[in-house]
Parts: C-alpha cells; sequence; structure tokens
C-alpha cells in the first residue's frame, strides 16, 4: 500500500508551521507491517480543520501539497478577496478572518515565549488595523521572461503571476506599476531570464509615502536607458498621468544576484528619492532605504515604545540596530543624549542628515557593528539609562545580548519582527539581573503569518 502512487487521505490539521501553512500527520505501516509517520504541509488550512488531501509519493517521509477539499472548515474560515489567491506568493492567510489572524498572532508569541521559560500572562493581545487593506507603502514586482509583470508563485520563483490587482497596496501605486507594464508589452521589451542571464527587464519598485503622497517608482535593467528605445515616452506618460511620481528612476544592475540592486543610477525624472513622515518627523527614503513598510502600525510600534521606556530629559540612550533613524529621532526629543549604532553606513549617512532636516542636536551616530560599536559608544558616553534595540530577523544574538546585560541600562525595550529570535535573546538577559515585563505584539502584515512585538524589560536594582 505504501508504494502506491497517489495516495489519498483524511487528514485533521492540528497546528500551523512557521510559515503559516497547516500541518497533519499521517500514521501508516509498510510492508513489514512496521508503523511509519508521514509529516503533511498543507498550504492554505487553518487548525482543527478536517481535510482530504492526496499524496503522489506516499514512500516519502514528508509531502507538501494544497488540500483537494476542506471536508470540516474553520469556524472563521472566510472567503479570499484577492483572485491571485493561492498561486501569488504574498498573501496566505486571506482564507482566515482577521479577526482570527489576530488571535494566532498572539497564540503564536505566547508559545515562543513559553518554549523559552517565560511567563506568557504578559503577553497582550495583538494590535490589528482597523483597516486591514491597502497598507503597505512599498512593493516590488518581477518581470517575467516574456515581459510581462507580477510576484512571483508561492514556492515557485520561476514563474511569475501577471499583476491585475493587488489589495495590499494602495490604487494609485498600483496604476503607477500597470503603465510600466503597458509600456513595456507595447514596446515588446524582454524581461530577464535568470538561467540564461540575458535579457532586459528585471523588477519594479514602488514606494509611496502616505503623509506627503509622493511616489518612487524604479525599474531595474541590464541596460542603461540610453540604449532602450521609447524610454522618453514613458517619462512623459508618468508625468502626465501620475504627477505625485517625484521620482523616476532606470538602475542598472548586471549583477547575478537576483536582488533589487544597482550598480548606476540614472533619474528619468524628478529626483531621486521621496519624502515621507514618521511621528511628525520627515525622511528622506531613496529606493535602498529600509523603512517600515505599513506607515500606520509603524507610528503604533514607535509610540508603544516610548510608553513603555518613558524616556527622560536626564537620561543617555543607546539606540541600538537603529538604521536611519525611525526610533532615534523620537527618542531624542525626549532624552538628554542618544547614540545610534548601525552597521550600514548608507543608513547611518541618512540618519544624521533625517536628525539634521528635524533640527535635532543632541544625536551620535555610528557606523559599526552592533558588539564593537556599543563598546565604542559606553568609552565615550558612559552607561545608559535606555537601550532601545531593533534588530534584523535573526536577532541581536547572544554576544550582543551579552555586552547589552554588561552595559546595564536600566530598561530594554526590544522591537522585534521576528518573536522567536526574540524569545532566544532575551533569554540571556535574565543572567544580567532582567526580568520580562510587558510584550505588546503589533500586527505589521494582514493576511500573512508575520507579527511584530514591543517589549519592556527591567533591570532588577539591588
Amino acid at each position: 500500500m505504501s508504494h502506491i502512487k497517489g495516495e489519498t487521505f483524511e487528514v485533521d490539521i492540528h497546528r500551523l508551521d512557521d510559515k503559516g501553512a497547516g500541518q497533519a500527520v499521517v500514521w501508516r505501516k509498510n510492508e513489514e507491517g512496521n508503523e511509519r509517520k508521514l509529516k503533511l504541509t498543507i498550504p492554505y488550512t487553518l487548525p482543527g480543520e478536517k481535510v482530504r488531501v492526496t499524496v503522489e509519493q506516499p514512500h516519502k517521509r514528508r509531502w507538501k501539497s494544497k488540500a483537494d477539499t476542506v471536508l470540516e472548515g474553520h469556524s472563521k474560515r472566510v472567503d479570499a478577496r484577492c483572485p491571485h489567491f493561492e498561486s501569488c506568493g504574498g498573501c496566505v492567510w486571506q482564507h482566515w478572518s482577521y479577526e482570527g489572524q489576530l488571535e494566532e498572532k498572539t497564540n503564536y508569541v505566547k508559545t515562543v515565549l513559553h518554549n523559552q521559560g517565560f511567563d506568557s500572562e504578559v503577553v497582550k493581545d495583538t494590535i490589528g488595523m482597523e483597516e486591514p487593506w491597502y497598507y503597505r507603502n512599498k512593493m516590488e514586482f518581477t518581470f517575467a521572461v516574456d515581459g510581462s509583470l507580477g510576484l512571483h508563485e508561492q514556492g515557485n520563483y520561476q514563474r511569475i503571476i501577471p499583476l491585475e490587482t493587488c489589495f495590499i497596496m494602495k490604487q494609485e501605486m498600483k496604476e503607477a506599476v500597470l503603465e510600466v507594464a503597458q509600456w513595456v508589452k507595447e514596446n515588446q521589451l524582454s524581461g530577464y531570464h535568470k538561467e540564461k542571464r540575458e535579457g532586459l527587464l528585471r523588477h519594479v519598485m514602488v514606494r509611496q509615502s502616505f503623509h506627503t503622497e509622493e511616489i518612487l517608482l524604479a525599474i531595474f535593467a541590464t541596460e542603461g536607458p540610453d540604449k532602450v528605445s521609447g524610454i522618453d515616452d514613458l517619462t512623459e506618460r508618468i508625468e502626465k498621468k501620475f504627477p505625485q511620481v517625484k521620482s523616476l528612476l532606470w538602475l542598472e544592475n548586471r549583477n547575478w544576484a537576483d536582488r533589487t540592486q544597482a550598480e548606476e543610477t540614472h533619474v528619468l525624472s524628478g529626483r531621486d528619492f521621496i519624502y515621507d513622515e514618521l511621528m511628525g518627523y520627515r525622511y528622506r527614503l531613496w529606493f535602498d532605504t529600509f523603512f517600515q513598510t505599513n506607515p500606520a502600525q509603524a507610528e503604533k510600534l514607535v509610540e508603544l515604545a516610548l510608553q513603555m521606556a518613558e524616556p527622560k530629559p536626564t537620561e543617555k540612550m543607546i539606540d541600538l540596530f537603529c538604521g536611519v533613524g525611525t526610533f532615534s529621532l523620537p527618542f531624542a526629543n525626549r532624552v538628554k543624549e542618544l547614540a545610534g549604532i548601525e552597521i550600514v553606513e548608507t543608513s547611518i549617512e541618512s540618519a544624521k542628515r533625517n536628525a539634521e532636516d528635524n533640527g535635532i542636536t543632541n544625536t551620535h551616530f555610528l557606523a559599526k557593528d552592533a558588539r564593537h560599536g556599543i563598546d565604542e559608544v559606553l568609552g565615550h558616553f558612559g552607561k545608559p539609562d535606555l537601550l532601545l534595540v531593533d534588530p534584523p530577523r535573526s536577532g541581536a544574538g547572544g554576544k550582543v545580548m551579552r555586552r547589552i546585560g554588561r552595559s546595564k541600562p536600566i530598561r530594554i525595550v526590544y522591537v522585534s519582527c521576528n518573536p522567536a529570535s526574540f524569545a532566544v535573546d532575551i533569554k540571556e538577559l535574565e543572567a544580567f539581573g532582567y526580568t520580562l515585563q510587558t510584550v505588546q505584539p503589533v500586527d505589521l502584515f494582514p493576511h500573512t503569518y508575520h507579527v511584530e512585538l514591543v517589549a519592556l524589560l527591567q533591570r532588577e536594582t539591588i
């Protein structure tokens, strides 16, 4: 039986994996009569559902496949809004009511903290969005070899789903991107073939400030604009139809790596950046500037960090992994001195410029890795009263966390985009007398499995 091709099972979804897909287990006997476990990953299913699934190679120990039929659905299962759902790699939870998504995100944060020995009662309910659609201020699209433009198919980077609509970015952004797609089609321009490493067009990036409404539109290609016919027509069309596009860029990228990077930047119209605002502070955003992609919830993160930290005008503060100063500027206005540390030099240059643009003079920004940056700052600056850490998805790591512990700030605010690495990181602080006071999850990416959080840790003073 175990080698019959296309065996069908009825299974219960017992949990979700860390990519938001359903998990099920089947026990069955092999030819020797021994029980064998088959682990199934079934995307677009929800915990507690019963589904029918076909396993094309049942002798495998693991299998990933969509369900043939949902036999018993979750009480909070809903119809997906987007026609691209289940093919596009963007949203994976549109089949779940927003209320259900938020509950799952809260439970996930509680679980990862419990697994590290923390009291999950400190975790509050996830803060969601009033309008969980049209929330992204930045999107990237890829050209297929035939020049059509869209998003990668779920789990298949070879296939591009042509863009018709998208419910997580603003309408103006979508229309500007579709204008580029139409221009490409009319001019019969080719997309880039990754295997053959030939073809012209690679990506389109669009970002828009929800405050200033300025749009940056960037086209990534393997050749300069001087070698492409119809460029003037594109520029005129964008300028005429989308006056809010303040930055129209053509970016040369001949690199083998499939990333939105550039060896040379050509400004077709406007300037090479746009202005955005967060918490009343003005920021300049270039095509490669890291900035929160959900501005409404990003402001919520900053507000929560300020509430938890309670910064005082007599205090010194370190902002670790400070980026372009998203947290640095609002905090700097409330403390005596702030030192920002970030390894990416262009981000530090932006942070300095952003501080200057906003008339903030009590900041010191340092382009260094976190561990050595802390040592240098402590030498000049002395012990911080307050430390904010906002690391990448991989977390800060044990060495950095122990260095933070030894620097003995009274309060630590940790902003995380990955609760699992957060839980591992803060475990390191227990040995230095820190207790976890509160954890507030925030939903920055509705209809996906991602959840961010802001947490406060306090040092016990003896």
